[in-house]
């Protein structure tokens, strides 16, 4: 049986990426739905016509890989698909964040995404591909934003290179870099550091989170190496390319206080 595996998928991008395959996929028999709240998992479950197997884990616990390396191993299904859609942000300065959060964020942002990865790999043959969601944060160094943006970085090379490896089996992997999205819960948690809330204060041309997972989605089936769905993140990638990284965070220290 081919399977899709899902993280994050409770909310968000990755809630958004279920009903993405079951738009496209017909080959797919079943989605392992990964994320840690059980009534968001049952709601995404129940709006699927592909059937869902639902993991309630907190994958920033490493204990938590074991679950779905455990399935695995029992079931020996195909992965046909991997989203690593788990993740988040805080906005703030280092003091404001401290170090329980940045860790909390490093972990999941990074190493349960590469957990994933090569817990799945074993499962996976030519024609599977896996979507990475990185950010366009990943592109430059952000201050009051330091370690989300280090650790979409991380992901992103870490995609970008892996892809390459992967090459002669056949798998795609592509590393997807949104902008703000307006409609998730990302804005209002990563503004939730306990601080002033002002190191951004707005978050100017956001993106709709369907338009976003759909956009990308295509890319992926595409092959595409890197998805910047909008038109923000595609000027932003190119930028950051040419500009210098101190000039950049010139920039941004203007932009997040507009």
């Amino acid at each position: 049986m081919k399977i899709a595996v899902v993280t994050g998928a409770s909310s968000g991008l990755g809630k958004e990426y279920v009903r993405e395959i079951n738009r496209h996929e017909t080959d797919i028999g079943e989605i392992w739905a990964v994320a840690r709240r059980r009534e968001r998992l049952l709601e995404v479950a129940s709006d699927s016509a592909i059937p869902v197997r639902i993991f309630c884990l907190d994958l920033t616990d490493t204990a938590s890989m074991d679950r779905i390396r455990i399935a695995l191993e029992e079931e020996k299904p195909e992965v046909a698909l991997l989203i690593n859609a788990a993740g988040f942000g805080k906005i703030g300065s280092y003091e404001e964040i401290g170090i329980d959060e940045s860790n909390r964020m490093i972990d999941l942002n990074c190493r349960a995404a590469v957990d994933m990865t090569y817990i799945c790999l074993p499962y996976m043959k030519a024609g599977g591909r896996i979507m990475q969601i990185c950010s366009t944060a990943g592109f430059q160094p952000f201050q009051y934003l330091n370690v989300y943006a280090a650790s979409k970085a991380f992901l992103y090379r870490f995609s970008r290179a892996l892809r390459v490896e992967l090459f002669s089996r056949g798998i795609r992997v592509t590393a997807v870099c949104p902008h703000w999205i307006r409609d998730t819960e990302f804005i209002p948690v990563a503004k939730n550091t306990g601080g002033s809330g002002k190191a951004v204060r707005h978050f100017p041309l956001s993106h709709k989170v369907s338009t976003v997972a759909a956009i990308s989605y295509n890319d992926s089936r595409l092959g595409l190496a890197v998805s910047t769905p909008g038109i923000m993140c595609t000027l932003h990638r190119i930028a950051a390319k040419w500009i210098p990284s101190e000039l950049m965070m010139g920039i941004w220290a203007v932009l997040r206080r507009l």
